[in-house]
């Protein structure tokens, strides 16, 4: 009897090998527990690379938990979970710390070193992720203060900014080691409808370089002026 099974062709193949070198996130019916609290229930997800995603759902809904989970401060508790390469599953805490210079993380209040200028802001990350090359330091932050804009107000101190360019700022200390994937907490929550809409399409343009983009946000209504992939959390459970 003749074997009738489908084999994938060369290019179905080539799809499948380039799906996985593109995939950033992967995470498989994960569970995550928050002091003995079951928050989050077989979570099932992947994110590309250079996707813009947004995390809705409830204020208390579990969305800063998963943001949480993807950096290594909540560990899973099932499942299998891979961010930018790692098992987080099996990692150590050395291995966290190599995770997070992969990562932008970007909050939503801010967290600026308020008795530094922007550019020294900027500087202290390029220094405690690996940075030693002083030239090579101002290059990149002259890149990133262009990238949002801020490239006159490099010598201002945060106090001196409006909350939209201290949240600049913030986005502009994430990319400083060009990470994989930038995950944003509530990033427009202190900040007015008009420069929450210009964060968001920042955001949508840092995608087109390649960086993968996930934003907690329950701004549904930036959501619909820049749609994009929705992940929403609900009842501990999350869906697409």
């Amino acid at each position: 009897m003749e074997n009738t099974e489908i084999q994938p062709t060369q290019n179905q193949e080539e799809a499948m090998e380039n799906e996985s070198l593109s995939l950033v996130i992967s995470l498989k019916e994960v569970d995550v527990f928050q002091h003995n609290t079951l928050v989050l229930s077989d979570i099932s997800f992947t994110v590309n690379k250079g996707e813009l995603v947004y995390v809705v759902g409830k204020t208390g809904s579990g969305k800063s938990n998963l943001l949480k989970l993807l950096y290594g401060e909540i560990a899973p508790a099932k499942g299998e979970i891979q961010v930018a390469g790692y098992n987080l599953m099996k990692a150590k805490s050395r291995h966290i710390q190599s995770l997070r210079r992969r990562l932008g993380i970007v909050f939503q209040d801010f967290q600026l070193l308020q008795d530094r200028s922007v550019d020294d802001n900027l500087r202290f990350i390029a220094k405690v992720t690996g940075w030693k090359n002083k030239k090579e330091i101002d290059a990149r932050i002259g890149e990133v203060l262009e990238m949002v804009d801020l490239q006159t107000k490099w010598h201002k101190m945060p106090h001196q900014l409006s909350g939209g360019e201290q949240q600049r700022v913030c986005i502009a200390r994430a990319l400083v080691n060009r990470p994989e994937i930038i995950l944003a907490d509530e990033p427009t929550g202190n900040l007015d409808p008009e420069t929450s809409f210009d964060i968001f399409h920042l955001f949508k343009q840092i995608t087109e370089n390649g960086t993968a983009v996930l934003v907690a946000t329950h701004d549904f209504l930036i959501v619909n002026q820049i749609p994009s992939r929705i992940l929403q959390i609900e009842n501990g459970k999350l869906f697409e």
